[in-house]
């Protein structure tokens, strides 16, 4: 271990012994006004970000102009900033004496689906995917996260008289195809730039603006690829009988599938299979060589994912067997492990955001199926709190379950959290809890 890195663990542990007996706790209520009055001023440049942002998405691994923007912006507010760190990551430092280095991450990409929100800032971008021309929108909401990622940065620095350590803000690619934070740390993160004492990531989705939700431990789930391909004899679809019809495969397979979730998993236990895409054919009366399946597997329990991912292959093999048809391909691609966060740290950061948001800060009581592939900077050694943010106006919502639906969620082609106040609850939210592990 470094002296350097010796120094900071140990004014980390002292200012977390500090927070953890109140004493030299901050005045939350007192930061929360100053962020707001800042925010007052600086916020509508955030909202124009935010929307120049959304309506130029990037694909992952293709986020250079998104990148850019990011690292003008960080540097305009004083950081060193690092660009093309895993392809298309940026690295931006912020030094303000001696204390712990804080990790605090956004993600840069966008997804292949056409946006039908009708914004007035809506994405009319393509990109080339697979060799096609493909619709780009931020239906995830990685264009929010963004925007209070630079609205915290601005509030931080504004701010520096009170804290003392180092910032790392990394803007990270790819997390919709995984692999963008192993990629960063494949290049050298830490080595480079020192290994950050915590981290903190936030996430918004489909609840009421104004809020934000927290848990310690397993936070959201595994998530695996699945790619299927069923291989059989084309033909004159008028003579079945002289081929072996990959369609049929596929139908089966996409079936029978289910019947790992419902009869060999624990009914308590979480795991999910969905079959997402088709390929085979291309007329109604030619019955083709090959079906390709694509699909997800989402878990939370390591053991859960082992009985799935047998299970799934046995059932793939199985589905040719009975069509007497070579054996499939049958592949898995890790995309993301679990966010386990840090219990101190959740429990140091409830209670500022409870000062902070009252009633809007709640504790989730069961994980999120989605994934993140965050968790690779907890796996390298970062302790971490992940939260989720609201981004919908608590009306929409009501109106919505009263009439037995529920609003656009994340990666919906109508996704379309409101930007205020969800950048701002997100600007202080991040701050706040950065403040709270960087006291003097």
């Amino acid at each position: 271990m470094s002296p350097r890195r010796a120094v900071r663990l140990l004014m980390f542990a002292c200012a977390s012994a500090l927070v953890a007996t109140g004493a030299h706790a901050r005045d939350v209520a007192r930061d929360k006004a100053a962020i707001d009055a800042s925010l007052d001023k600086t916020y509508p440049h955030l909202d124009a970000l935010y929307r120049d942002i959304h309506e130029h998405p990037e694909l992952s691994f293709q986020e250079a102009a998104t990148a850019a923007k990011l690292a003008k912006e960080m540097r305009a507010l004083g950081f060193e900033v690092t660009e093309h760190v895993g392809v298309t990551g940026i690295v931006a430092i912020y030094t303000n004496g001696k204390g712990p280095m804080v990790l605090v991450r956004t993600e840069l990409d966008a997804l292949p689906m056409e946006e039908k929100t009708g914004l007035a800032y809506a994405s009319h971008a393509t990109q080339m995917l697979g060799g096609k021309p493909t619709p780009v929108d931020h239906s995830c909401g990685h264009d929010i996260h963004m925007a209070a990622w630079v609205g915290a940065a601005q509030q931080l620095v504004a701010m520096k008289a009170s804290w003392h350590g180092t910032l790392m803000f990394i803007g990270q690619p790819a997390e919709e195809t995984g692999g963008g934070a192993e990629g960063m740390l494949k290049d050298g993160l830490f080595a480079r730039f020192g290994k950050p004492d915590l981290g903190f990531a936030q996430h918004v989705g489909p609840a009421p603006y104004g809020s934000v939700s927290y848990r310690a431990g397993v936070n959201s789930s595994n998530a695996d690829f699945l790619n299927v391909t069923f291989h059989g004899r084309g033909g004159h679809g008028s003579m079945p009988n002289l081929t072996i019809d990959p369609v049929m495969e596929a139908a089966r397979f996409t079936v029978e599938v289910q019947s790992v979730v419902s009869r060999e998993k624990d009914p308590f236990a979480f795991g999910v299979v969905t079959i997402g895409s088709i390929q085979t054919g291309s007329a109604g009366n030619i019955i083709p060589d090959t079906a390709v399946l694509h699909g997800t597997i989402r878990t939370f329990d390591a053991g859960v994912r082992a009985k799935l991912l047998e299970g799934i292959r046995r059932t793939a093999n199985a589905t040719a067997a009975m069509s007497g048809a070579p054996a499939p391909e049958v592949e898995f691609i890790s995309s993301g492990k679990s966010v386990i966060n840090d219990a101190a740290i959740t429990a140091r950061t409830e209670k500022v955001f409870k000062a902070a948001f009252g009633d809007r800060a709640v504790y989730a009581p069961q994980p999120g199926p989605p994934s993140e592939d965050y968790s690779e900077f907890i796996i390298a050694g970062v302790p971490s709190l992940f939260w989720g943010l609201g981004g919908y106006d608590p009306k929409a919502i009501a109106a919505a379950a009263a009439n037995g639906q529920t609003v656009p969620g994340n990666h919906n082609p109508y996704f379309a959290p409101t930007p205020e106040p969800t950048i701002r609850t997100g600007v202080e939210a991040m701050t706040l809890a950065v403040l709270n592990v960087m006291n003097p």
